[in-house]
């Protein structure tokens, strides 16, 4: 494996007030997800990085912030998702719709996920439906969980998170979510924060990195792809549902998954303000 950087700032993540029942259980702190999960399905990153290389030279390119901004920022501003959806459009194409939804433009997107596309409502752009963008990179699969950003473990989840964006898995090749995230030592700025021990709440460093790993294996999950390792907690954890974590501990527990496809598998994960966010993503 390679890893490839970028530098980006990326907003959090907003929770909706509402669900669409086309995900698994979340806890109710990961509401955040579901938004994530649907803004997921509107949005082609090759499609935004063309139609607004303004957004893509600040986001270096990265499809996981690119659909971050588009979520925080760019839906907000009238930006076209893909050529086939602006959220604005389909509020003012759709007034019955506005009635009920009022400006909440999110709640346009999971309306249009979960059963307006298939009525056949018109969601297309007003302007920039015409760009063929090149491709570049395919979402396989997303995933969002929530911690809290004030916590000791917050610094853990971000440094770990770091280390690990931009790992490119080669066609066959293995993630491991222990190599990529390396030693958690004092040496490389990991502190000590609450960890479980045979089923017994403790204290160690590099606590929270757990997260990123768990955050990692959802996003497979979504994607498809079978973990060839995975560990479940000794103990429930509160940012996942339940069978969706996987811990890690030193070189005896890991988290891993083989790269099933022909081309790069790439890895992102950003930790912002609370809310810690993975995606993989096919390099065409």
């Amino acid at each position: 494996m390679r890893k490839i950087h970028f530098k980006r700032v990326i907003a959090t993540l907003a929770c909706l007030f509402f669900g669409i029942g086309l995900f698994p259980a979340l806890p109710a702190k990961a509401a955040a997800n579901v938004d994530l999960q649907a803004c997921s399905q509107v949005f082609d990153c090759n499609y935004y990085a063309a139609m607004y290389p303004d957004v893509a030279a600040s986001e270096n390119g990265s499809p996981l912030g690119l659909l971050n901004h588009y979520i925080y920022f760019g839906i907000n501003e009238g930006r076209n998702p893909s050529a086939s959806f602006n959220a604005t459009d389909y509020m003012l194409k759709n007034p019955d719709l506005k009635a009920v939804y009022g400006d909440n433009l999110l709640a346009y997107v999971h309306h249009y996920v979960s059963a307006g596309k298939a009525e056949g409502r018109d969601a297309t752009p007003s302007v920039g439906a015409e760009l063929a963008a090149p491709q570049s990179y395919t979402l396989l699969g997303t995933y969002a969980t929530e911690y809290d950003a004030a916590a000791a473990r917050a610094k853990n989840i971000a440094l770990a998170s770091s280390f690990v964006n931009g790992t490119v898995v080669a066609p066959g090749g293995t993630f491991s979510a222990t190599r990529a995230i390396g030693p958690r030592s004092v040496s490389r700025g990991y502190v000590e924060a609450p960890v479980f021990i045979n089923k017994q709440h403790s204290k160690g460093i590099g606590g929270g990195v757990c997260q990123v790993s768990s955050t990692i294996y959802a996003a497979s999950k979504m994607a498809g792809i079978k973990a060839s390792e995975r560990h479940p907690h000794s103990l429930p954890v509160n940012y996942l549902p339940p069978g969706w974590d996987a811990t890690i501990s030193g070189s005896s527990l890991d988290m891993k998954f083989k790269n099933p496809y022909n081309k790069n598998l790439i890895v992102y994960i950003t930790a912002n303000n609370g809310v810690l966010t993975a995606a993989l993503y096919l390099q065409n």
